[in-house]
C-alpha cells in the first residue's frame, strides 16, 4: 500500500461526507427559504437549484453509504455522479455565469473537471479501492 491508499480514500469519505451535509442543508434551505442559509445562487432557476442540490447530496450519499456498506458498484456511482456534477458545473456556468462567469468561471469550472477526473482514474485503479469494494 503507497502514501496515496492510506490517505486518498479518507479525503474522499471525509469530502463527501461534507457534499452529503452540504447538499442536505441546500435542499432544506430550498424548501425553507425561510432558514437563509445563503446556499442559493440567485442567478439558478429554481429546477437548477433543486438539481444541483440533490446531486451534492446524492454525490455524498452514494459514496459515504457504499464505503460502510462495502457496495461493489460505489466507485461506478460515484463515477457517474462526478459525470453529473461536471456536467451541471458546465450549465451553471456558462449559462449561468456560477464561480463569477468569464474566464475565471471556467478555468474554475476546468480545474473541477480535473479532479473529477483524476478521482475517477483513482477509483477505477486503486487496488486498496478495489479490494475494499471487493473488486479485486
Amino acid at each position: 500500500m503507497n502514501a496515496l491508499d492510506r490517505f486518498i480514500p479518507k479525503v474522499l469519505l471525509a469530502f463527501s461526507t461534507v457534499l452529503l451535509g452540504w447538499g442536505g442543508l441546500g435542499l432544506l434551505e430550498y424548501v425553507f427559504p425561510a432558514l437563509s442559509l445563503g446556499l442559493q445562487n440567485s442567478r439558478f432557476p429554481n429546477g437548477l437549484q433543486f438539481l444541483h442540490f440533490f446531486a451534492i447530496m446524492l454525490t455524498g450519499a452514494i459514496f459515504v453509504f457504499g464505503y460502510f456498506r462495502q457496495w461493489p458498484h460505489t466507485p461506478y456511482a460515484t463515477i457517474t455522479m462526478y459525470a453529473v456534477l461536471a456536467t451541471l458545473c458546465f450549465v451553471e456556468t456558462i449559462d449561468f455565469g456560477a464561480f463569477g462567469g468569464g474566464t475565471t468561471g471556467v478555468l474554475i469550472m476546468l480545474m473541477e473537471f480535473v479532479i473529477y477526473v483524476g478521482l475517477s482514474t483513482y477509483l477505477l485503479r486503486s487496488t486498496v479501492i478495489r479490494h475494499h469494494f471487493g473488486n479485486a
